[in-house]
C-alpha cells in the first residue's frame, strides 16, 4: 500500500524534476541501481514492468527501499491494464505510469487515491486524462514531441502538468527547452542509465542531471 498521498507524490516529482526509470531482472543489481539513483539525489524512481516476474523484483525493492532508502518514492511503469495496476499497488507502488490512456486503470488508482500518469500525445488525450483525475500526464514517446508543443498547450491550459518520457536527452541544451516550455518533470531511462552495472556512473549522471535542472529553473 502507498504510504503517501497522490498529491505528495506529484509535488515530489515537480520538486526534483527528474524521474529515473529502469528495469532489471536481477534483484541484487536492481538494488544497486536504485541506491545509485538515490545517492545521486533522486527521490522518485520508476521501476518498469517489462519482464517475467517483474512484480517479485518490485516487491523486494519496495521492502529494501523502506529500510535503506527512507525518502524514496518508488512507483511502477509500463502498466497496461487495471489488474496489473491493482497488483502493484498492493505490493506498495506509490504511483502508476502507463504508456497509454486507459479509463480502467484510472478507476482502480483513483479508488485508492494513488497517483497515475497516463501516456498521451495530443491535447484531446491530455484533457481526457485530466477529466479522469490525472495530476500529471506522461508525454510519450518524448522524442517525437517538440518542446514548442508544451508551450502551445500551456497557453489555453496553464493548469496542465506534463512529464515527457522516452528519448529525453539530459544535456543542458536539450533539457532547457523542455523546462522553459513548462514541463513539470522529465522521465529518463537509457539516457540516464547508460550502463546499468556501472553504479558510480549512474550516481554521477543522476546528480549532474538534477543540478542541470536546478540551474535551468533558477536561470
Amino acid at each position: 500500500m502507498s504510504r503517501r498521498s497522490r498529491i505528495e507524490v506529484a509535488l515530489a516529482m515537480e520538486a526534483t524534476g527528474l524521474i529515473p526509470l529502469f528495469y532489471e531482472a536481477d534483484l541484487a543489481a536492481a538494488k544497486q541501481i536504485l541506491s545509485s539513483c538515490y545517492r545521486g539525489g533522486a527521490r522518485v524512481v520508476e521501476f518498469t514492468n517489462r519482464g517475467e516476474f517483474a512484480h517479485e523484483v518490485f516487491a523486494a525493492l519496495v521492502k529494501y527501499a523502506r529500510l535503506e532508502l527512507p525518502e524514496l518514492i518508488l512507483g511502477i511503469g509500463s502498466v497496461t491494464d487495471a489488474g496489473t495496476a491493482a497488483l502493484y499497488m498492493q505490493l506498495g507502488a506509490e504511483f502508476i505510469v502507463t504508456p497509454v490512456l486507459r479509463e480502467d486503470i484510472a478507476k482502480v488508482c483513483n479508488r485508492r487515491k494513488v497517483l497515475w500518469l497516463p501516456g498521451c500525445q495530443t491535447l484531446t488525450e491530455i484533457s481526457a486524462a485530466e477529466e479522469l483525475g490525472a495530476e500529471i500526464v506522461k508525454l510519450f514517446p518524448g522524442e517525437s514531441i517538440n518542446p514548442n508543443f508544451i508551450a502551445a498547450i500551456k497557453g489555453p491550459c496553464p493548469w496542465t502538468k506534463v512529464m515527457p518520457t522516452g528519448g529525453v536527452s539530459l544535456e543542458e541544451e536539450k533539457l532547457a527547452p523542455w523546462f522553459k516550455a513548462g514541463v513539470t518533470c522529465v522521465g529518463a531511462g537509457s539516457k540516464l542509465i547508460l550502463d546499468k552495472y556501472n553504479y558510480a556512473a549512474i550516481e554521477r549522471a543522476t546528480s549532474e542531471a538534477l543540478l542541470t535542472i536546478q540551474g535551468i529553473r533558477n536561470s
